[in-house]
């Protein structure tokens, strides 16, 4: 499984069948606070690189949650609608957001892999 990150703080997970999930970051966690709310997009909608899937609200701030790449929706985290603490309790693991089909996976090359992302963190 391929891991790569986006500087909005979002990480993308792709399979050997070439189906990514998406969710955000240990570190966009950390700095939203306890998640009270989830907007996940529909499935079976395409939508480009960078543009808005998602918002997740906190006790602090809302955020949105960008397309990482251009895809289509496939599946949607109905766990995290139910329970947004999953978000915080395990933002790598049960708090992902959705699950695409990249529009082109030669894409992912463009995204930061861990080493990268932990040096943009460094930055902040």
């Amino acid at each position: 499984m391929s891991l790569k990150y986006t500087a909005e703080h979002e990480w993308i997970a792709t399979d050997a069948a070439g189906i990514s999930t998406v969710g955000i970051t240990v570190h966009a966690q950390d700095a939203l606070g306890d998640v009270v709310y989830v907007d996940l997009p529909a499935p079976g909608g395409s939508i480009d690189k960078g543009a808005v899937a998602g918002v997740v609200e906190s006790v602090k701030a809302a955020a949105d949650v960008y397309m990482p790449l251009a895809g289509e929706i496939v599946e949607v985290n109905e766990a995290l609608r139910d329970d947004p603490s999953l978000a915080n309790s395990d933002p790598m693991g049960a708090g992902w957001f959705f699950k695409m089909k990249l529009a082109n996976p030669a894409d992912l090359d463009a995204l930061m892999d861990a080493t990268s992302y932990d040096d943009l963190l460094k930055t902040l």
